[in-house]
């Protein structure tokens, strides 16, 4: 029997509600309906994020160390194979068999002991600029490719975004709204050229493993077609080790990000994006019941404007 971790439970069943416990149910069987048909065999215990179940296994056939990774099928995931295929294996890991009706996907195995953001922090920063060099240039080659058909839209996403700020902006704060406001501004001045770039959107540091094939790859893309800088905020909010961000290190590695994948000769549109992040983030936090920013995005706002 495959054992559910409970945290992927809990997670299932607040973000998705009556779908998320009924996934969290058909787990076991649909784990061994995918060891059977694809002839793997388990190989370690299961892991998890917020919303997959992934197990180590290798296919009998050939003693291929892969990973199977199961979750539920929705606008996000749904898109995670058609990135996959378009880089194929270009610095992201292999996708090595998929099925379209669950969104169970076989993908080439990385270490998942090994995450970026290990690098980034035992040194200081010394480490963790090393680990923005190194998303950088994996980001530079994940967005040189066209988006293909089909995917979400940046475009789409900026529209509602903005649709949504005026009555987000109401619930909070006289300075946050302001701040939610200047984003949305920013957005808007580029929303008209939305970009047409294959983005990984959650190309955090976490998201990074160590591999054979490559020394790094990135794993769990939510893939969009859209300009590279919506793109570059998860570089840019972890590895401060708890503490907040500096505003001078913040400009360090946007300026670094911006040149690694090319977006140095248009600042400006870069910074827009990346405030359109922001703004993405704090309409979600409000919708959560928030009642105010996040106060390191707010710092990298401040150190991207100066404020």
């Amino acid at each position: 029997m495959i054992e559910i971790p409970v945290e992927l439970a809990a997670s299932q069943e607040k973000y998705n509600g009556a779908a998320g416990k009924a996934f969290i149910a058909a787990l076991p069987g649909r784990a061994e309906e995918f060891l059977d048909r694809w002839g793997l065999r388990v190989t370690g215990p299961s892991m998890h994020g917020v919303a997959s179940l992934v197990l180590p296994v290798e296919r009998a056939a050939d003693g291929v160390p892969a990973a199977l990774k199961l979750q539920l099928l929705d606008e996000e995931s749904e898109g995670e194979p058609v990135g996959l295929r378009v880089w194929a294996g270009d610095g992201a890991v292999r996708l090595l068999d998929h099925d379209p009706g669950t969104g169970t996907m076989l993908l080439e195995r990385a270490d998942a002991s090994r995450h970026l953001s290990r690098l980034g922090l035992p040194g200081g920063p010394a480490d963790a600029r090393a680990a923005v060099e190194i998303l950088a240039d994996l980001l530079a080659r994940l967005v040189a490719v066209p988006a293909p058909e089909g995917l979400r839209r940046l475009g789409d996403i900026a529209d509602r975004m903005l649709a949504d700020t005026p009555a987000a902006a109401a619930r909070l704060g006289a300075a946050d709204a302001a701040l939610l406001r200047d984003c949305a501004a920013a957005v808007r001045e580029v929303v008209g050229e939305p970009g047409d770039r294959l983005l990984h959107w959650d190309l955090h540091y976490d998201n990074i493993l160590a591999a054979e094939r490559e020394p790094w790859l990135a794993i769990d893309p939510k893939p969009l077609s859209g300009d590279p800088g919506f793109d570059l905020l998860p570089a840019l909010t972890d590895l401060w080790d708890g503490a907040a961000p500096d505003p001078a290190e913040v400009r360090w590695r946007f300026d670094l990000l911006t040149e690694r994948v090319g977006l140095d000769r248009d600042r400006e549109r870069a910074r827009a994006w990346t405030l359109g992040r922001v703004l993405q983030n704090g309409l979600w936090d409000v919708e959560d019941g928030e009642v105010g920013l996040d106060e390191g995005q707010v710092v990298i706002v401040g150190a991207l404007v100066g404020r």
